[in-house]
């Protein structure tokens, strides 16, 4: 679904800065990983690279077959509307909407109509756990509640990647672990793809796998994965609850 080959990106000037050297990996359908590193290594650079904010040195980003690097920016901008979700560390959410209104955005860009729309938001308000908070204004939400405000508007348009960069950086810890399994429980839900870009050991643990990013490139980290932990026992809840046939 994405395939991410030899991606290299430098930046120029009086100090020229080589940030990304031959960064390469795939993700399926379903997959969601985490992207690790010390600050300043590349790892927001490497998501901007991915949705087509900026242009690599050289390297190609296909995301269902379509090589990004070669497209335009208008095409590039259609792509990111229809087919990629964003969840920002500092939410991004208009202050002058409705939490329903922040949410039904992308569909509203995307020209859907008003009742499949409103039917939309509600399920993923729903899914967020904010069913009861669609009129709410952003002022009256709390940050872990505002972060969901963020999935919920990442994940209306039913896009094919989630890319989540620092997401949980301005919560607190209880609200930053309840977020984290939203997210992970939502890109799984969609069938998405998912990136989570992140300091945190902790945050970096609900993926599936971890890559490291370093001054050499990106490397598999191998882990224990709660998330996959927790999916497994979600699973094995799921089938005591459902009747014998």
């Amino acid at each position: 679904m994405l395939s991410v080959r030899n991606l290299s990106k430098s930046f120029s000037g009086p100090r020229p800065k080589t940030v990304l050297r031959d960064i390469s990996f795939e993700l399926a359908a379903g997959d969601y990983v985490a992207v690790t590193g010390e600050s300043g290594i590349g790892k927001s650079t490497l998501l901007n690279l991915i949705a087509g904010l900026e242009r690599p040195d050289s390297g190609q980003v296909l995301l269902d077959g379509a090589d990004l690097c070669a497209l335009g920016d208008d095409a590039l901008t259609l792509i990111r509307r229809k087919h990629m979700g964003f969840v920002f560390q500092a939410f991004h959410v208009l202050p002058y909407l409705t939490v329903a209104q922040n949410v039904a955005l992308p569909l509203a860009l995307n020209g859907i109509g008003k009742k499949p729309m409103l039917r939309r938001v509600g399920a993923l308000l729903e899914s967020v756990k904010l069913g009861e908070r669609g009129e709410s204004m952003p002022h009256e939400l709390s940050g872990g509640e505002t972060q969901r405000v963020a999935i919920a508007r990442a994940l209306v348009h039913g896009p094919r990647l989630v890319l989540a960069d620092e997401p949980t950086g301005n919560l607190d810890p209880e609200s930053a672990k309840e977020v984290l399994a939203l997210l992970r429980e939502c890109v799984k839900e969609q069938g998405a793809a998912g990136i989570l870009v992140t300091h945190s050991a902790a945050a970096a643990k609900t993926a599936d796998r971890t890559y490291v990013l370093t001054q050499t490139g990106l490397k598999a980290h191998a882990q224990a994965s709660a998330g996959r932990q927790a999916d497994r026992r979600r699973g094995v809840a799921d089938r005591r609850r459902s009747p014998r046939s």
